[in-house]
């Protein structure tokens, strides 16, 4: 194996990956990318070749210049993308070409690593992704109530199923089914747990998809194209949101029987290890029968527990009303809040009938209620100045 390249492979978040570079190579670095599209440029300028004395030809050029050898080169996990089928399949040799001192690979291809490995002498890094510790299963019976109002009898038995990731020694993920009309807090549950974590939430709304693209993004089409293993190595959270799952064809569902099964995804391309991590299902169903019954056995006996939302009483939305009521007049400027009555407006809510029952709905009529309010003041304040100027 060549000794004279060091090769580091990093799995993980993009912002891990530049973190893991130290300052001075993140100065000094080279783009592979920058690399390939520079030699090739090169080869295109070539105009002739001179006849050296032993018989031997060379381009004259720039291309005639042997280049110097890069001190750190770098790819990226969408830089591969770019590359062309023959330089993913001849990887080492494009890497046997460059000859860098230290090459970094963040979430390459496995067909890439597997040759790296093979060539070369690689070190491998990976993200420690964030997870459930008895701190944080501790939070979200502490904090439930204020983020989930209405829900309390989902909270105990998402806890219990949140239990068995605090245990040392656990290697796969925890994955659960949230069931329930839309709007009462299933999406915002993965948010309120990611929240303890860290990260950006990594959502994936299956309604998005339609079934010859959702093929190819679940299994792998071509290297540059999209998928679920690649986003799965790219994301920075702990917690992966399946939103509607009922919405994937059913065809496709054995595409999630490893995952659910050992925390392992693999497509044509790529692979992703979960480790101990928590996958959130939703859907709309109204029961578990119902879901497995949609669903099928095969999938929904993979989930770890199911847990049903219920429709929100008159009593809870109140109180959401008043909550939402109350933050979104806290992010207005003084002046804002002098103009507007915050007892008013809830008042107003809990005399009108016919109350939304979606919370995000009801998010957005709340603060379609207090613009309205803040507009009104403007119009009667711009006509009191006209009446008092005439």
């Amino acid at each position: 194996m060549p000794t004279d390249i060091a090769v580091t492979i990093y799995y993980g978040p993009r912002s891990w990956f530049e973190g893991q570079l130290p300052a001075r190579r993140r100065r000094k670095r080279t783009f592979l990318l920058d690399v390939v599209y520079k030699r090739d440029e090169e080869a295109r300028s070539v105009r002739h070749i001179h006849v050296l004395p032993d018989g031997t030809q060379a381009p004259v050029g720039a291309a005639a210049e042997k280049p110097r050898r890069p001190r750190n080169v770098v790819a990226g996990s969408n830089d591969y993308a770019s590359l062309n089928e023959h330089a993913i399949s001849n990887f080492s040799g494009l890497v046997r070409s460059v000859r860098p001192k230290r090459l970094h690979l963040h979430n390459p291809p496995t067909q890439v690593a597997a040759q790296m490995q093979r060539e070369f002498h690689v070190e491998v890094k990976k993200f420690d992704y964030p997870t459930i510790t008895p701190q944080v299963l501790r939070a979200v019976g502490t904090g439930w109530g204020g983020h989930l109002m209405g829900q309390d009898g989902v909270c105990e038995r998402l806890m219990a199923a949140l239990y068995p990731l605090i245990r040392n020694g656990r290697t796969k993920p925890v994955v659960l089914l949230l069931l329930g009309p839309s709007g009462v807090g299933k999406t915002e549950t993965a948010h309120f747990i990611n929240g303890l974590l860290g990260g950006t939430l990594m959502r994936k709304q299956f309604s998005m998809y339609h079934s010859e693209k959702f093929a190819s993004y679940l299994f792998g089409g071509t290297h540059s194209e999209p998928s679920f293993a690649h986003d799965l190595l790219d994301r920075e959270s702990g917690v992966i949101l399946l939103d509607e799952l009922d919405k994937a064809n059913p065809t496709f569902h054995s595409g999630f029987y490893q995952l659910f099964d050992d925390g392992i995804f693999e497509d044509k391309n790529y692979t992703a290890v979960l480790g101990p991590s928590l996958i959130i299902c939703t859907t709309n169903y109204r029961s578990e029968a119902e879901a497995i019954s949609a669903l099928g056995d095969a999938l929904c006996s993979r989930f770890d527990a199911v847990i049903e939302y219920k429709p929100l009483l008159p009593e809870a939305l109140q109180q959401i009303t008043d909550s939402m009521i109350e933050k979104s007049c806290a992010v207005l400027t003084d002046g804002e809040r002098d103009r507007i009555d915050v007892d008013e407006i809830k008042g107003w809510f809990r005399k009108s009938s016919g109350q939304e029952s979606n919370v995000r709905r009801l998010k957005k009529i709340v603060n379609e209620v207090i613009a309205r309010r803040l507009v009104q003041t403007m119009v009667d304040d711009g006509d009191q100045i006209e009446s008092a100027a005439s």
